[in-house]
Protein backbone atom coordinates (compact mmCIF):
# COMPACT_ATOMS: atom_id res chain seq x y z
CA UNK A 1 0.00 0.00 0.00
CA UNK A 2 2.31 2.80 -1.18
CA UNK A 3 -0.16 5.54 -0.30
CA UNK A 4 0.15 4.64 3.39
CA UNK A 5 3.85 3.87 3.56
CA UNK A 6 5.15 7.38 2.84
CA UNK A 7 6.82 8.44 6.08
CA UNK A 8 7.19 11.95 7.44
CA UNK A 9 10.93 11.99 6.67
CA UNK A 10 10.30 10.95 3.06
CA UNK A 11 7.73 13.71 2.72
CA UNK A 12 10.23 16.26 4.00
CA UNK A 13 12.94 14.98 1.62
CA UNK A 14 10.66 15.11 -1.40
CA UNK A 15 9.37 18.56 -0.48
CA UNK A 16 12.85 20.12 -0.40
CA UNK A 17 13.15 20.13 -4.20
CA UNK A 18 9.97 22.14 -4.85
CA UNK A 19 9.54 24.11 -1.67
CA UNK A 20 5.97 24.77 -0.66
CA UNK A 21 4.26 22.30 -3.00
CA UNK A 22 2.20 19.78 -1.08
CA UNK A 23 3.32 16.16 -1.38
CA UNK A 24 0.32 14.25 -0.03
CA UNK A 25 -2.90 13.77 -1.93
CA UNK A 26 -5.21 10.76 -1.43
CA UNK A 27 -2.97 9.18 1.21
CA UNK A 28 -3.46 9.17 4.97
CA UNK A 29 -2.10 12.18 6.90
CA UNK A 30 -0.35 10.86 10.05
CA UNK A 31 -0.62 12.54 13.42
CA UNK A 32 2.92 13.91 13.34
CA UNK A 33 2.12 15.93 10.20
CA UNK A 34 -1.11 17.45 11.47
CA UNK A 35 -1.15 21.23 11.82
CA UNK A 36 -3.48 24.17 11.55
CA UNK A 37 -6.20 25.51 13.82
CA UNK A 38 -9.89 24.89 13.88
CA UNK A 39 -10.32 28.68 14.16
CA UNK A 40 -9.08 28.98 10.57
CA UNK A 41 -11.91 26.83 9.24
CA UNK A 42 -14.51 29.58 9.78
CA UNK A 43 -12.77 32.29 7.71
CA UNK A 44 -11.77 29.69 5.11
CA UNK A 45 -15.33 28.65 4.33
CA UNK A 46 -16.61 32.21 4.83
CA UNK A 47 -14.38 33.29 1.94
CA UNK A 48 -15.47 30.29 -0.14
CA UNK A 49 -18.89 31.93 -0.48
CA UNK A 50 -17.74 35.54 -0.33
CA UNK A 51 -17.74 36.35 -4.05
CA UNK A 52 -20.16 37.43 -6.74
CA UNK A 53 -21.19 33.87 -7.69
CA UNK A 54 -23.08 33.82 -4.38
CA UNK A 55 -24.69 37.15 -5.25
CA UNK A 56 -26.25 35.47 -8.30
CA UNK A 57 -28.09 33.02 -6.02
CA UNK A 58 -29.96 36.07 -4.72
CA UNK A 59 -31.34 36.67 -8.21
CA UNK A 60 -33.36 33.43 -8.20
CA UNK A 61 -36.29 34.59 -6.07
CA UNK A 62 -36.68 38.05 -7.63
CA UNK A 63 -36.51 36.53 -11.12
CA UNK A 64 -39.64 34.59 -10.15
CA UNK A 65 -41.38 37.63 -8.66
CA UNK A 66 -40.30 37.23 -5.03
CA UNK A 67 -39.74 40.37 -2.97
CA UNK A 68 -36.50 41.25 -1.19
CA UNK A 69 -37.89 40.37 2.25
CA UNK A 70 -39.24 36.97 1.27
CA UNK A 71 -36.06 36.22 -0.69
CA UNK A 72 -34.03 36.98 2.44
CA UNK A 73 -36.16 34.66 4.58
CA UNK A 74 -35.95 31.85 2.02
CA UNK A 75 -32.17 32.33 1.73
CA UNK A 76 -31.69 32.05 5.48
CA UNK A 77 -33.77 28.86 5.68
CA UNK A 78 -32.07 27.25 2.69
CA UNK A 79 -28.50 28.17 3.62
CA UNK A 80 -28.81 27.03 7.23
CA UNK A 81 -30.30 23.73 6.12
CA UNK A 82 -27.74 23.06 3.39
CA UNK A 83 -24.75 24.16 5.47
CA UNK A 84 -25.73 21.78 8.25
CA UNK A 85 -24.95 18.79 6.02
CA UNK A 86 -21.78 20.37 4.68
CA UNK A 87 -20.48 21.18 8.17
CA UNK A 88 -20.96 17.67 9.54
CA UNK A 89 -18.62 16.32 6.85
CA UNK A 90 -15.86 18.65 8.05
CA UNK A 91 -15.29 16.69 11.26
CA UNK A 92 -14.40 13.57 9.25
CA UNK A 93 -11.19 15.11 7.92
CA UNK A 94 -9.55 15.66 11.30
CA UNK A 95 -10.88 12.39 12.74
CA UNK A 96 -9.60 10.16 9.91
CA UNK A 97 -6.90 12.20 8.15
CA UNK A 98 -8.34 11.20 4.76
CA UNK A 99 -9.86 12.92 1.71
CA UNK A 100 -13.63 12.63 1.66
CA UNK A 101 -13.91 10.24 -1.27
CA UNK A 102 -11.40 7.76 0.16
CA UNK A 103 -13.48 7.56 3.34
CA UNK A 104 -16.59 6.91 1.20
CA UNK A 105 -15.16 3.52 0.22
CA UNK A 106 -16.48 2.28 3.56
CA UNK A 107 -20.07 2.90 2.43
CA UNK A 108 -19.82 2.05 -1.27
CA UNK A 109 -16.82 -0.28 -1.60
CA UNK A 110 -13.30 0.07 -2.97
CA UNK A 111 -14.62 0.28 -6.54
CA UNK A 112 -18.25 1.05 -5.80
CA UNK A 113 -17.28 4.57 -4.76
CA UNK A 114 -16.57 5.40 -8.42
CA UNK A 115 -20.35 5.74 -8.89
CA UNK A 116 -20.25 8.79 -6.62
CA UNK A 117 -16.95 10.00 -8.06
CA UNK A 118 -18.59 10.56 -11.44
CA UNK A 119 -21.05 13.01 -9.92
CA UNK A 120 -18.40 14.90 -7.95
CA UNK A 121 -16.05 15.06 -10.94
CA UNK A 122 -18.68 16.64 -13.21
CA UNK A 123 -19.65 19.03 -10.42
CA UNK A 124 -16.09 20.30 -9.93
CA UNK A 125 -15.50 20.73 -13.66
CA UNK A 126 -18.97 22.24 -14.15
CA UNK A 127 -18.50 24.81 -11.41
CA UNK A 128 -15.16 25.92 -12.84
CA UNK A 129 -16.67 26.24 -16.30
CA UNK A 130 -19.53 28.35 -14.96
CA UNK A 131 -17.14 30.43 -12.85
CA UNK A 132 -14.86 31.04 -15.82
CA UNK A 133 -17.66 32.07 -18.17
CA UNK A 134 -19.16 34.40 -15.57
CA UNK A 135 -15.78 35.94 -14.73
CA UNK A 136 -14.80 36.45 -18.36
CA UNK A 137 -18.16 37.96 -19.31
CA UNK A 138 -18.24 40.21 -16.24
CA UNK A 139 -14.67 41.54 -16.63
CA UNK A 140 -15.27 42.05 -20.34
CA UNK A 141 -18.46 43.98 -19.56
CA UNK A 142 -16.79 46.18 -16.93
CA UNK A 143 -13.29 46.76 -18.30
CA UNK A 144 -13.52 45.51 -21.89
CA UNK A 145 -10.82 42.88 -21.28
CA UNK A 146 -10.35 40.11 -23.83
CA UNK A 147 -12.42 37.05 -22.90
CA UNK A 148 -9.91 34.48 -24.17
CA UNK A 149 -7.03 36.11 -22.30
CA UNK A 150 -9.09 36.31 -19.10
CA UNK A 151 -10.00 32.63 -19.41
CA UNK A 152 -6.37 31.55 -19.81
CA UNK A 153 -5.04 33.72 -16.97
CA UNK A 154 -7.76 32.52 -14.60
CA UNK A 155 -6.93 28.89 -15.44
CA UNK A 156 -3.21 29.34 -14.79
CA UNK A 157 -3.67 31.14 -11.46
CA UNK A 158 -6.29 28.77 -10.06
CA UNK A 159 -4.28 25.74 -11.22
CA UNK A 160 -1.19 27.09 -9.42
CA UNK A 161 -3.21 27.47 -6.21
CA UNK A 162 -4.30 23.84 -6.53
CA UNK A 163 -0.78 22.61 -7.37
CA UNK A 164 0.72 24.22 -4.28
CA UNK A 165 -2.12 22.60 -2.44
CA UNK A 166 -3.71 22.53 0.97
CA UNK A 167 -1.60 25.05 2.89
CA UNK A 168 -1.39 27.45 -0.03
CA UNK A 169 -5.17 27.46 -0.41
CA UNK A 170 -5.64 28.15 3.28
CA UNK A 171 -3.18 31.06 3.08
CA UNK A 172 -4.74 32.57 -0.06
CA UNK A 173 -8.21 32.28 1.42
CA UNK A 174 -7.08 34.01 4.62
CA UNK A 175 -5.57 36.91 2.65
CA UNK A 176 -8.69 37.26 0.50
CA UNK A 177 -10.85 37.17 3.63
CA UNK A 178 -9.09 40.15 5.21
CA UNK A 179 -9.14 42.09 1.94
CA UNK A 180 -12.78 41.42 1.06
CA UNK A 181 -14.45 41.78 4.45
CA UNK A 182 -13.94 45.56 4.95
CA UNK A 183 -14.94 46.26 1.34
CA UNK A 184 -18.27 44.47 1.70
CA UNK A 185 -18.87 46.08 5.08
CA UNK A 186 -18.50 49.52 3.45
CA UNK A 187 -20.77 48.55 0.54
CA UNK A 188 -23.43 47.07 2.84
CA UNK A 189 -23.32 50.14 5.07
CA UNK A 190 -23.79 52.34 2.00
CA UNK A 191 -26.81 50.26 0.95
CA UNK A 192 -28.38 50.51 4.40
CA UNK A 193 -27.88 54.27 4.48
CA UNK A 194 -29.07 54.85 0.92
CA UNK A 195 -25.68 55.78 -0.55
CA UNK A 196 -25.36 52.91 -3.04
CA UNK A 197 -27.95 54.07 -5.57
CA UNK A 198 -31.00 52.06 -6.41
CA UNK A 199 -34.68 52.87 -6.75
CA UNK A 200 -37.92 51.87 -5.13
CA UNK A 201 -38.50 48.10 -5.23
CA UNK A 202 -39.96 46.92 -8.50
CA UNK A 203 -40.60 43.39 -7.22
CA UNK A 204 -42.86 43.09 -4.19
CA UNK A 205 -44.70 39.82 -4.76
CA UNK A 206 -44.84 36.37 -3.18
CA UNK A 207 -45.50 32.87 -4.46
CA UNK A 208 -44.79 29.49 -2.95
CA UNK A 209 -43.07 28.34 -6.13
CA UNK A 210 -40.62 31.24 -5.96
CA UNK A 211 -40.18 30.96 -2.18
CA UNK A 212 -39.45 27.23 -2.23
CA UNK A 213 -37.32 27.68 -5.33
CA UNK A 214 -35.13 30.18 -3.49
CA UNK A 215 -34.86 27.81 -0.52
CA UNK A 216 -33.80 24.99 -2.84
CA UNK A 217 -31.23 27.13 -4.65
CA UNK A 218 -29.76 28.32 -1.36
CA UNK A 219 -29.68 24.88 0.26
CA UNK A 220 -28.13 23.23 -2.76
CA UNK A 221 -25.44 25.91 -2.96
CA UNK A 222 -23.73 24.73 0.22
CA UNK A 223 -24.70 21.07 -0.04
CA UNK A 224 -22.50 20.90 -3.14
CA UNK A 225 -19.51 21.58 -0.85
CA UNK A 226 -20.20 18.34 1.03
CA UNK A 227 -18.04 16.01 -1.15
CA UNK A 228 -14.88 17.96 -0.41
CA UNK A 229 -15.18 19.91 2.82
CA UNK A 230 -13.15 17.35 4.80
CA UNK A 231 -10.33 17.62 2.24
CA UNK A 232 -9.45 20.90 3.95
CA UNK A 233 -9.73 19.73 7.55
CA UNK A 234 -7.72 16.51 7.25
CA UNK A 235 -4.50 18.18 8.40
CA UNK A 236 -6.03 19.36 11.67
CA UNK A 237 -4.83 17.62 14.87
CA UNK A 238 -6.92 14.55 15.52
CA UNK A 239 -7.77 15.66 19.05
CA UNK A 240 -9.79 18.56 17.62
CA UNK A 241 -13.32 18.17 18.94
CA UNK A 242 -15.76 17.44 16.09
CA UNK A 243 -18.32 19.89 17.44
CA UNK A 244 -15.72 22.68 17.19
CA UNK A 245 -15.02 21.97 13.51
CA UNK A 246 -18.71 21.61 12.71
CA UNK A 247 -19.61 24.93 14.31
CA UNK A 248 -16.66 26.78 12.72
CA UNK A 249 -17.64 25.60 9.24
CA UNK A 250 -21.33 26.15 9.90
CA UNK A 251 -20.89 29.76 11.00
CA UNK A 252 -18.32 30.62 8.32
CA UNK A 253 -20.05 29.12 5.29
CA UNK A 254 -23.58 30.17 6.24
CA UNK A 255 -22.94 33.78 7.32
CA UNK A 256 -21.16 34.85 4.12
CA UNK A 257 -23.68 33.07 1.90
CA UNK A 258 -26.69 34.63 3.66
CA UNK A 259 -25.04 38.05 3.52
CA UNK A 260 -24.30 38.02 -0.20
CA UNK A 261 -27.51 36.29 -1.28
CA UNK A 262 -29.49 39.05 0.41
CA UNK A 263 -27.16 41.60 -1.17
CA UNK A 264 -27.87 39.96 -4.53
CA UNK A 265 -31.60 40.18 -3.92
CA UNK A 266 -31.21 43.91 -3.21
CA UNK A 267 -29.27 44.39 -6.43
CA UNK A 268 -31.99 42.53 -8.34
CA UNK A 269 -34.95 44.33 -6.81
CA UNK A 270 -33.42 47.84 -6.55
CA UNK A 271 -31.04 47.98 -9.52
CA UNK A 272 -32.69 45.43 -11.80
CA UNK A 273 -29.40 43.51 -11.89
CA UNK A 274 -28.93 40.31 -13.89
CA UNK A 275 -25.11 40.11 -13.81
CA UNK A 276 -23.65 39.87 -10.32
CA UNK A 277 -20.21 41.29 -11.11
CA UNK A 278 -21.49 44.19 -13.20
CA UNK A 279 -24.09 45.04 -10.54
CA UNK A 280 -21.47 44.89 -7.80
CA UNK A 281 -19.32 47.29 -9.81
CA UNK A 282 -22.21 49.71 -10.35
CA UNK A 283 -23.31 49.71 -6.70
CA UNK A 284 -19.74 50.22 -5.51
CA UNK A 285 -19.14 53.16 -7.85
CA UNK A 286 -22.32 54.77 -6.52
CA UNK A 287 -20.62 54.92 -3.10
CA UNK A 288 -17.63 56.76 -4.60
CA UNK A 289 -15.88 56.58 -7.99
CA UNK A 290 -13.51 53.66 -8.35
CA UNK A 291 -14.80 51.78 -5.32
CA UNK A 292 -16.89 49.50 -7.52
CA UNK A 293 -13.80 48.40 -9.43
CA UNK A 294 -11.99 47.57 -6.20
CA UNK A 295 -14.91 45.53 -4.84
CA UNK A 296 -15.38 43.73 -8.17
CA UNK A 297 -11.71 42.79 -8.45
CA UNK A 298 -11.62 41.56 -4.84
CA UNK A 299 -14.62 39.37 -5.61
CA UNK A 300 -12.90 38.09 -8.76
CA UNK A 301 -9.78 37.10 -6.81
CA UNK A 302 -11.92 35.28 -4.22
CA UNK A 303 -13.73 33.35 -6.95
CA UNK A 304 -10.45 32.41 -8.66
CA UNK A 305 -9.22 31.08 -5.30
CA UNK A 306 -12.42 29.04 -5.02
CA UNK A 307 -11.74 27.64 -8.48
CA UNK A 308 -8.37 26.49 -7.11
CA UNK A 309 -10.33 24.77 -4.34
CA UNK A 310 -12.47 22.97 -6.93
CA UNK A 311 -9.41 21.94 -8.96
CA UNK A 312 -7.66 20.56 -5.88
CA UNK A 313 -10.60 18.39 -4.84
CA UNK A 314 -11.19 17.38 -8.47
CA UNK A 315 -7.61 16.08 -8.49
CA UNK A 316 -8.32 14.03 -5.36
CA UNK A 317 -11.45 12.66 -7.02
CA UNK A 318 -9.62 11.58 -10.18
CA UNK A 319 -6.73 9.97 -8.29
CA UNK A 320 -9.19 8.12 -6.05
CA UNK A 321 -10.97 6.80 -9.15
CA UNK A 322 -7.73 5.63 -10.75
CA UNK A 323 -6.57 4.02 -7.51
CA UNK A 324 -9.86 2.15 -7.25
CA UNK A 325 -9.00 0.14 -10.38
CA UNK A 326 -5.23 0.32 -10.45
CA UNK A 327 -3.31 0.85 -7.17
CA UNK A 328 -1.62 4.22 -7.42
CA UNK A 329 1.42 5.74 -5.75
CA UNK A 330 0.09 9.29 -5.23
CA UNK A 331 3.28 11.20 -5.96
CA UNK A 332 3.57 14.94 -6.32
CA UNK A 333 4.08 14.45 -10.07
CA UNK A 334 0.73 12.67 -10.28
CA UNK A 335 -0.92 15.59 -8.46
CA UNK A 336 0.59 18.23 -10.73
CA UNK A 337 -0.11 16.46 -14.01
CA UNK A 338 -3.70 15.73 -12.97
CA UNK A 339 -4.35 19.37 -12.07
CA UNK A 340 -2.86 20.58 -15.36
CA UNK A 341 -5.13 18.17 -17.23
CA UNK A 342 -8.17 19.36 -15.27
CA UNK A 343 -7.34 23.02 -15.99
CA UNK A 344 -6.94 22.29 -19.70
CA UNK A 345 -10.32 20.55 -19.74
CA UNK A 346 -12.35 23.29 -18.07
CA UNK A 347 -10.53 25.97 -20.09
CA UNK A 348 -11.33 24.25 -23.38
CA UNK A 349 -14.98 23.83 -22.45
CA UNK A 350 -15.22 27.44 -21.23
CA UNK A 351 -13.81 28.84 -24.47
CA UNK A 352 -16.42 26.91 -26.45
CA UNK A 353 -19.25 27.87 -24.14
CA UNK A 354 -21.19 31.03 -25.06
CA UNK A 355 -22.46 33.15 -22.19
CA UNK A 356 -26.07 32.24 -23.03
CA UNK A 357 -25.26 28.57 -22.28
CA UNK A 358 -25.02 29.30 -18.55
CA UNK A 359 -28.63 28.19 -18.08
CA UNK A 360 -27.80 24.76 -19.48
CA UNK A 361 -24.74 24.52 -17.26
CA UNK A 362 -26.79 25.37 -14.19
CA UNK A 363 -29.25 22.67 -15.18
CA UNK A 364 -26.34 20.22 -15.40
CA UNK A 365 -25.21 21.22 -11.92
CA UNK A 366 -28.76 20.69 -10.65
CA UNK A 367 -28.60 17.11 -11.96
CA UNK A 368 -25.30 16.72 -10.13
CA UNK A 369 -27.01 17.91 -6.95
CA UNK A 370 -29.57 15.11 -7.38
CA UNK A 371 -26.62 12.72 -7.69
CA UNK A 372 -24.71 14.08 -4.69
CA UNK A 373 -27.53 14.39 -2.17
CA UNK A 374 -28.05 10.60 -1.80
CA UNK A 375 -24.31 10.25 -1.24
CA UNK A 376 -24.16 12.84 1.55
CA UNK A 377 -27.11 11.18 3.31
CA UNK A 378 -25.54 7.72 3.15
CA UNK A 379 -22.13 9.00 4.23
CA UNK A 380 -23.38 10.98 7.22
CA UNK A 381 -25.73 8.24 8.44
CA UNK A 382 -22.87 5.74 8.28
CA UNK A 383 -20.36 8.02 9.99
CA UNK A 384 -22.49 9.45 12.80
CA UNK A 385 -25.19 6.85 13.40
CA UNK A 386 -23.88 3.48 12.21
CA UNK A 387 -20.08 3.29 12.63
CA UNK A 388 -19.77 6.43 14.77
CA UNK A 389 -16.42 7.44 13.34
CA UNK A 390 -14.70 4.05 13.80
CA UNK A 391 -13.02 2.81 10.59
CA UNK A 392 -10.14 0.50 9.68
CA UNK A 393 -8.17 3.10 7.73
CA UNK A 394 -5.69 0.69 6.14
CA UNK A 395 -8.57 -1.36 4.74
CA UNK A 396 -9.71 1.67 2.73
CA UNK A 397 -6.47 1.37 0.73
CA UNK A 398 -6.49 -2.40 0.21
CA UNK A 399 -7.01 -3.29 -3.48
CA UNK A 400 -9.46 -6.00 -2.41
CA UNK A 401 -11.35 -3.55 -0.23
CA UNK A 402 -10.53 -5.33 3.04
CA UNK A 403 -13.52 -5.55 5.36
CA UNK A 404 -15.38 -3.02 3.19
CA UNK A 405 -15.20 -5.08 -0.01
CA UNK A 406 -15.00 -4.03 -3.64
CA UNK A 407 -18.71 -3.20 -3.84
CA UNK A 408 -20.91 -2.44 -0.84
CA UNK A 409 -24.53 -3.40 -1.64
CA UNK A 410 -26.04 -1.49 1.31
CA UNK A 411 -24.61 1.87 0.26
CA UNK A 412 -25.11 1.32 -3.45
CA UNK A 413 -28.73 0.21 -3.03
CA UNK A 414 -29.56 3.12 -0.71
CA UNK A 415 -27.92 5.52 -3.16
CA UNK A 416 -29.82 4.11 -6.16
CA UNK A 417 -33.19 4.16 -4.38
CA UNK A 418 -32.54 7.69 -3.13
CA UNK A 419 -31.65 8.96 -6.58
CA UNK A 420 -34.60 7.27 -8.28
CA UNK A 421 -36.95 8.75 -5.70
CA UNK A 422 -35.94 12.27 -6.79
CA UNK A 423 -37.05 11.82 -10.39
CA UNK A 424 -40.83 12.32 -9.92
CA UNK A 425 -40.10 15.44 -7.83
CA UNK A 426 -37.30 16.90 -9.98
CA UNK A 427 -37.51 20.21 -11.84
CA UNK A 428 -35.11 21.21 -14.61
CA UNK A 429 -36.65 24.35 -16.17
CA UNK A 430 -37.15 23.93 -19.89
CA UNK A 431 -35.84 20.35 -19.80
CA UNK A 432 -37.84 18.15 -17.43
CA UNK A 433 -40.49 18.45 -14.74
CA UNK A 434 -41.47 15.38 -12.75
CA UNK A 435 -45.16 14.45 -12.49
CA UNK A 436 -45.35 15.07 -8.75
CA UNK A 437 -43.37 18.31 -9.12
CA UNK A 438 -45.92 19.39 -11.72
CA UNK A 439 -48.74 18.67 -9.27
CA UNK A 440 -46.89 20.81 -6.71
CA UNK A 441 -46.78 23.76 -9.06
CA UNK A 442 -43.26 23.09 -10.40
CA UNK A 443 -41.75 23.38 -6.92
CA UNK A 444 -38.44 21.49 -6.80
CA UNK A 445 -38.21 19.30 -3.69
CA UNK A 446 -36.49 16.38 -5.43
CA UNK A 447 -33.17 16.93 -3.66
CA UNK A 448 -34.91 16.89 -0.26
CA UNK A 449 -36.76 13.67 -1.08
CA UNK A 450 -33.50 12.04 -2.17
CA UNK A 451 -31.83 13.13 1.04
CA UNK A 452 -34.48 11.63 3.30
CA UNK A 453 -35.05 8.43 1.33
CA UNK A 454 -31.40 7.46 0.83
CA UNK A 455 -30.50 8.18 4.46
CA UNK A 456 -33.49 6.25 5.75
CA UNK A 457 -32.90 3.25 3.49
CA UNK A 458 -29.23 3.05 4.46
CA UNK A 459 -30.09 3.23 8.17
CA UNK A 460 -32.52 0.32 7.77
CA UNK A 461 -30.13 -1.80 5.70
CA UNK A 462 -27.28 -1.18 8.16
CA UNK A 463 -29.19 -2.80 11.02
CA UNK A 464 -27.81 -6.13 9.78
CA UNK A 465 -24.22 -4.85 9.71
CA UNK A 466 -21.90 -6.80 12.05
CA UNK A 467 -19.91 -4.00 13.68
CA UNK A 468 -18.31 -6.39 16.18
CA UNK A 469 -16.61 -8.20 13.31
CA UNK A 470 -15.01 -4.89 12.23
CA UNK A 471 -13.41 -4.21 15.62
CA UNK A 472 -10.52 -6.63 15.01
CA UNK A 473 -9.76 -5.02 11.66
CA UNK A 474 -9.82 -1.56 13.26
CA UNK A 475 -7.36 -2.67 15.96
CA UNK A 476 -5.02 -4.18 13.38
CA UNK A 477 -5.30 -1.05 11.24
CA UNK A 478 -4.23 1.19 14.12
CA UNK A 479 -1.28 -1.09 14.87
CA UNK A 480 -0.23 -1.03 11.21
CA UNK A 481 -0.40 2.77 11.11
CA UNK A 482 1.68 2.92 14.28
CA UNK A 483 4.35 0.76 12.64
CA UNK A 484 4.41 2.91 9.51
CA UNK A 485 4.15 6.38 11.05
CA UNK A 486 5.21 6.04 14.67
CA UNK A 487 1.79 6.71 16.20
CA UNK A 488 -1.58 5.13 15.74
CA UNK A 489 -4.58 7.38 15.13
CA UNK A 490 -5.32 9.18 18.38
CA UNK A 491 -2.35 7.75 20.31
CA UNK A 492 -0.35 10.96 20.40
CA UNK A 493 -3.29 12.90 21.81
CA UNK A 494 -6.51 12.07 23.56
CA UNK A 495 -9.35 11.83 21.07
CA UNK A 496 -12.99 12.13 22.12
CA UNK A 497 -15.08 9.17 21.01
CA UNK A 498 -17.84 10.02 18.57
CA UNK A 499 -20.33 8.83 21.17
CA UNK A 500 -19.10 11.63 23.47
CA UNK A 501 -18.91 14.40 20.90
CA UNK A 502 -22.02 16.18 22.09
CA UNK A 503 -21.38 15.82 25.82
Amino acid sequence: MPSLHTTASEVQTKSSGLAGIETRSIDYVPENERHGRVADQGPFWFLGNFQFFTIAIGFVGPSMGLSLGYTAVAAIIGILFGTLFMAFHASQGAELGLPQMIQSRAQFGYRGVTLVLIGTLVTFIGFNVVDTVLLAAGLNGIFGWNITLITLVIAVISALFAIYGHDCLHTIFKICFYISLPLYIILTGAILTGHAGGSSPTIIGFSWVAFVGQIAASASYNITYAPYVSDYSRYLPRNTRPISIIMAVMVGASSSAIWLIILGAWLATRLGASDGLVALHAAGNAVFPGFGSVVALASVIALVATMGLNAYSCMLTILTGIDSFRPLNPTRKARILTIIGIAALWTGVSLQCPSDAIGLLFATLTVMLYLLVPWTAVNLVDYFLVRKGHYAITNLFMPGGGIYGMWQPRGLLAYAIGFLSTIPFAVLPGIYTGPIAHMLGDVDVGWLVGLVVSGGVYALLSRSLDLKAEETAITLSEADLKTMHGTAPGEATAVPAMDDVWK
